[in-house]
């Protein structure tokens, strides 16, 4: 079994004392649709989905190292409440934790102050009150728009509800795409789409919503992400989280690929956020380590990766208790809001 180095974790551990999720490169700008590259796009699935299954065995941290990356991972979370009974109260208690992810004791032990996570994602309604909540902080509001999560309002609603959350102060956008157009093979209309939602985000980051667990096949994936990419998706993310199949590594493997085909093929780097079913520190340290395999250490910073969950800080709190008490707390002792 392979084991991630002392150098990785405390290049990790160091890049976690400064949590600002500015980008540090490019933005992508798109380009213009290449079909042939598009249909020349394939997904060996037995292959991906093999070297999904051994990673478990060949990538693991410890003790220390393991506290390292947890913290890490908390500054990539892109702290979540995606319900229908959201309140003020919900979002603005979500938003303390996100200034405050960690019990200061913890923080204080370890060695490290100023730990925030990635962003707090709302819905459009919520999004003034997440900013009032987070002034004086770095932290963005992502919003959910373009009819979240199944992306079947009417076109031009979708598009003025970006342009509102905008307005609103969303610094990130996350939207979703129109599934038809991938499982009919539309690639023109799929771009098209994602470039007009593109444009009406201005200066606010786009993340594409893929809902792979309703794309039928690897393949899919890989070219709605190549897609997505060509007509300027900042992130292509996995999930809207409410599909029956969310998250997983061999369509992270399949995106994250296509992530770095677009990089070689335009020197531009897109983001990359899993979203839906990561809610354990184990989980977030498998994704984390394919993300350093795949791509390198660039995308171990929040500009270029995001976790979309909720439970999963809880986890990781009682994870770092644990690494300096040797015990575990309860789970309601980590509520989110």
């Amino acid at each position: 079994m392979q084991t991630l180095t002392h150098t990785d974790t405390n290049a990790t551990l160091d890049a976690s004392k400064s949590q600002l999720p500015t980008l540090t490169h490019t933005r992508n700008p798109g380009m213009e649709l290449d079909l042939d590259w598009v249909a020349r796009v394939q997904a060996n699935t037995s292959a991906i989905e093999r070297r999904a299954t051994t990673l478990g065995g060949r990538r693991s941290v410890k003790k220390d190292f393991q506290a390292a990356w947890l913290l890490k991972a908390i500054s990539l979370i892109d702290l979540t409440t995606l319900s229908g009974d959201d309140t003020e109260g919900r979002v603005k208690r979500l938003c303390a934790k996100a200034r405050q992810p960690v019990a200061p004791w913890i923080l204080d032990k370890l060695g490290l102050q100023g730990l925030t996570t990635g962003a707090v994602c709302v819905y459009h309604d919520m999004v003034e009150t997440a900013v009032r909540a987070l002034e004086g902080t770095s932290i963005p509001v992502a919003a959910v728009s373009t009819g979240f999560p199944a992306g079947l309002s009417p076109y031009h609603l979708r598009i003025a509800e970006i342009g509102e959350s905008v307005r609103a102060g969303a610094k990130e956008i996350d939207i979703v795409i129109s599934r038809r157009h991938v499982l009919t093979g539309n690639w023109p209309a799929l771009y098209d789409e994602m470039r007009e939602m593109r444009a009406e985000c201005g200066e606010a980051h786009i993340k594409a919503i893929l809902a792979t667990g309703e794309l039928a096949t690897l393949r899919n994936t890989a070219r709605a992400s190549l897609v997505c990419m060509m007509a300027g998706a900042d992130f292509i993310k996995t999930s809207t989280g409410k599909e029956t199949v969310n998250a997983t590594l061999p369509v992270t493997l399949t995106m994250i690929r296509a992530i770095r085909d677009y990089q070689d093929r335009t020197g531009i780097k897109v983001g990359y956020k899993p979203a839906g079913g990561i809610a354990k520190a184990k989980d977030a340290l498998l994704y984390m380590a394919l993300m350093k395999d795949e791509l390198g250490h660039p995308w171990l910073q929040p500009d270029l990766f995001r976790f979309g969950a909720s439970s999963l800080l809880g986890d990781i709190e009682r994870q770092l208790e644990h690494h300096l008490t040797g015990q575990y707390s309860a789970s309601n002792r980590h509520a989110m809001g």
